[in-house]
């Protein structure tokens, strides 16, 4: 199964950005996320087509499952 850590900020035009981190460290601590998340603001580390990164959206950890199909 594959884990991905998904960072959702809201940019200077009001949509969202995400930054997808593969393999987080688990468990994910909520705190160390925030905190993650807000220094990557206050360091304007990212620039999208929108806008800088403003505030926080959300954070989600993500897992699936890929099934390989043979094809004869």
């Amino acid at each position: 199964m594959a884990k991905v850590l998904e960072l959702i900020f809201v940019t200077e035009e009001g949509k969202s950005a995400t930054i997808s981190v593969d393999n987080p460290k688990e468990p994910v601590e909520v705190n160390t996320v925030k905190l993650a998340m807000e220094k990557i603001i206050a360091g304007n580390m990212f620039v999208t087509s929108s806008g800088d990164f403003v505030d926080l959206k959300a954070a989600r950890l993500v897992e699936r499952n890929v099934e390989e199909v043979e094809l004869i």
